[in-house]
């Protein structure tokens, strides 16, 4: 739950100067399983949670976008249905693949969260402002991460990490209005 996180002056002082969240996919947008049918074909499942997340995020003004090692048509539509036009894929070397989705949309360091589970997501995890980790992370990149959600990867734990943004910029409330009249 981000509210722990939001005690926490130094995550909060991070989060609060974000404006573009990076996201990796296998392990954090889904569980990390591959699952392949009887023709190989890749099949994936996403977090409902997360999507609207991500689209709450995108509403107030963060950005969000997508760095994986895989290649999958899936990432590319479910990247699509959410909005986000900050997609690579099939790089194993995130922090070139970063530098390069920068030239699109230019953001310092300090203002780019990351949010991985693996040793490849350390690239940029070390370099961002916000370092952000899934429950069932390695246990060294939650090590290395500011921040470690309570969720594990493909079961909200994206909506996790948008929430604490959205929480830590006081733009909750504002993105909540549209649903309940408060």
């Amino acid at each position: 739950m981000p509210n722990t996180a939001l005690q926490n002056p130094e995550i909060r002082a991070r989060a609060e100067k974000i404006r573009l969240l990076l996201l990796d996919v296998d392990g954090v947008l889904t569980d990390g399983r591959l699952y392949f049918d009887n023709q190989g074909v890749e099949q994936k499942a996403f977090n409902t949670l997360d999507g609207h997340g991500i689209k709450m995020l995108r509403k107030a003004g963060i950005e969000v976008g997508i760095i994986t090692g895989r290649r999958s048509e899936l990432v590319q539509k479910r990247a699509a249905d959410l909005g986000i036009t900050l997609l690579i894929q099939g790089r194993e070397d995130k922090f070139t693949a970063m530098q390069e989705l920068l030239e699109d949309f230019p953001c310092e360091l300090e203002h780019i969260a990351f949010m991985g589970d693996d040793w490849p997501d350390l690239t940029v995890m070390t370099r961002v402002g916000l370092a952000l980790s899934v429950a069932n992370a390695h246990w060294q990149v939650k090590a290395l991460a500011h921040w470690t959600t309570e969720r594990q990867g493909g079961e909200g734990a994206v909506r996790d990490a948008c929430d604490l943004l959205l929480l830590s910029q006081d733009r909750y409330q504002q993105v909540l209005a549209d649903y309940v009249d408060l």
